[in-house]
């Protein structure tokens, strides 16, 4: 049966990590390899806790070593580890904080013992068999559920080998890998852990967060040197009040789309080239491009990708990815367009593309353009689930966009105008709200259930300030637009919006600010001081009275073209 040894170094003096600025020679890894090997308790699982990324390649290694097999979850939620503990009963959490894992039995990793004979002699590399499962990585939960994906330790010497000449890494022994996104996930490990175990690299046990800890931890190690990033992180680096930024000879990027301009500006600041990893848990790396040069992707040797027809539940072909490291043919969860056997351009995850009004998008586009504005530092679309009280028997249930922005120096007005200049109408947010952070996890995605938490909190309160405190509330922005179905024969040839389609929008909007269902409200009056024309932005602003009265209003530009009282229904709840 074929094996691969442990690391692929030349010589046992070879660094293969930084700790704190000091090299680790491979002889004294594998000692602390084998030291670790020898104390791990039973349990043939092992929940790889450690946030050291010198301690976690040590416990990965030596769980190897042990036959024991490493779960690694993107998320350590208390939730997460009750689900790893359905998983594998047999599961313990190696860790090297006070922190812990309160649902699994714990391990602390113990001190090093340099004196210990193995650290002095001449070290062995152990060969490990392809055909053993070294690893269960679950998926990041961004569109559900934590799935885990089975790694054996032959499909990840083959993925790591065949990324090396399409990252630019071939031949290029001595380089020191520092990451900012953690091993537990599938690029982090890939890239900042396998790269150095089977491409002869080194690490930095760092894993910096900060725009001032990301420059401190490329400053410590020695050129060349690679930083293995995401968009987030690359994002708040270069958007840091540092002009100087330290170089470096390779920029890796993934976990989220990356925008050509931001890839063009990395390059220049870091002056190094930016390759951007295309994969998934499933599959690992199967692709990369150098974004800022262009939009296509190549895919790395071996692997390929097949149009299956009819597959997914859109009746439209499937594209699976197969061959190479790839040990069973995995469907992929993004629209792909085929160029040839070994470029494809990405338009985004299936699940992003959303349809409003007759008009199709993408969440992934929307963002794209929320992040481009001046000023915001972070931002996200997002459509929430249909609340309950919006399935009524009279009406059809809505879901309207959300958006959460970071942007410090504007107001949502500064945001809502600039967007209405990038994006159409009908995908305007409703609401957006200013954040001072998005819920990013550790590898900087944003799982769908931490959005919606998000979401909740941001409702409560909402609607405990419109129960309790008297006064204006956030405006809403929307526009009828030319098609309209009310606006043919009124009037011909100078069409104007119709009165109750104004009212129908102003108790909607109030409906959806307040978490009311439509039917919950009724007009005690109303005026059309002026027309409305369709196409125009309008603007629906309204307070709530103490007795309980919401005094509305719709207006376009300087003119008033509504205003209105309604009040609570008897009974409507």
């Amino acid at each position: 049966m074929p094996s691969f040894p442990l690391v692929s170094h030349c010589s046992l003096d070879e660094p293969i990590a930084w700790r704190d600025g000091v090299p680790v020679p491979v002889r004294d890894f594998l000692a602390d390899v084998a030291q670790l090997a020898a104390a791990l308790p039973p349990g043939g699982h092992v929940f790889n806790a450690c946030k050291d990324r010198y301690r976690f390649a040590v416990g990965f290694c030596a769980a190897l070593v042990a036959g024991k097999v490493s779960l690694l979850p993107s998320t350590h939620t208390q939730e997460s580890l009750r689900q790893l503990a359905s998983f594998a009963p047999d599961t313990f959490c190696l860790h090297d904080s006070n922190e812990g894992a309160s649902v699994l039995p714990g391990f602390r990793f113990p001190a090093p013992d340099r004196a210990a004979p193995s650290a002095s002699g001449a070290a062995a590399v152990p060969r490990i068999d392809a055909s053993r499962v070294a690893a269960y990585l679950f998926t990041s939960g961004s569109t559900g559920m934590p799935v885990p994906h089975r790694k054996t330790w032959g499909a990840l010497v083959k993925s790591v080998r065949a990324g090396l000449e399409p990252l630019g890494l071939a031949g290029a022994r001595g380089s020191t890998l520092v990451g900012t996104v953690p091993p537990q996930h599938m690029y982090g490990f890939e890239h900042t852990i396998l790269l150095a175990l089977i491409g002869g690299l080194a690490f930095s046990n760092r894993r910096p967060f900060y725009p001032a800890d990301i420059r401190l931890a490329l400053e410590t190690v020695p050129e060349p040197r690679v930083l293995v990033t995401s968009p987030i992180h690359l994002r708040a680096l270069l958007m840091s009040e540092s002009a100087q930024q330290p170089s470096a000879s390779l920029i890796l990027s993934a976990t989220a789309p990356l925008a050509k301009t931001l890839a063009a500006e990395a390059e220049a600041r870091l002056a190094a080239p930016l390759v951007e990893i295309y994969g998934s848990t499933e599959t690992g790396k199967i692709a990369t491009r150098r974004t800022a040069l262009g939009d296509v992707w190549q895919l790395v040797p071996d692997v390929a990708l097949q149009a299956r027809a009819g597959q997914d539940a859109g009746g439209e072909a499937e594209i699976w990815a197969a061959g190479g490291h790839i040990e069973a043919p995995s469907p992929m969860g993004d629209v792909l367009e085929l160029l040839d056997d070994t470029h494809f351009l990405l338009h985004g995850r299936k699940s992003d593309l959303i349809n409003i009004a007759g008009k199709r998008t993408s969440l992934e586009y929307l963002n794209r353009q929320l992040n481009a504005i001046p000023g915001v530092a972070d931002g996200v679309f997002f459509m929430p689930d249909v609340p309950a009280h919006a399935r009524d028997e009279r009406h059809e249930p809505v879901t309207r966009l959300a958006a959460f922005v970071v942007a410090p120096a504007l107001s949502t007005t500064d945001v809502q105008r600039a967007l209405r200049e990038r994006i159409d109408a009908a995908f305007m947010p409703r609401p957006l709200l200013c954040v001072d952070a998005l819920p990013r996890n550790e590898a900087g995605k944003l799982p769908r259930d931490a959005l919606v938490s998000l979401a909740a909190r941001h409702a409560r309160e909402a609607k405990d300030a419109n129960r309790h405190v008297a006064g204006e509330a956030q405006p809403v922005t929307f526009e009828i637009p030319l098609d309209h179905p009310a606006l043919p024969g009124h009037f011909p040839g100078q069409p104007i919006v119709p009165g109750v389609v104004l009212l129908d929008h102003a108790i909607s909007g109030i409906g959806h600010a307040l978490e009311r269902p439509l039917h919950a409200f009724k007009i005690r009056s109303a005026k059309f001081p002026s027309s409305a024309m369709p196409g125009v932005p309008l603007e629906l602003t309204y307070r709530t009275g103490e007795n309980g009265a919401i005094h509305f209003a719709v207006t376009a530009g300087a003119h008033t073209v509504a205003t209105g009282v309604l009040t609570e229904r008897q009974g409507t709840s």
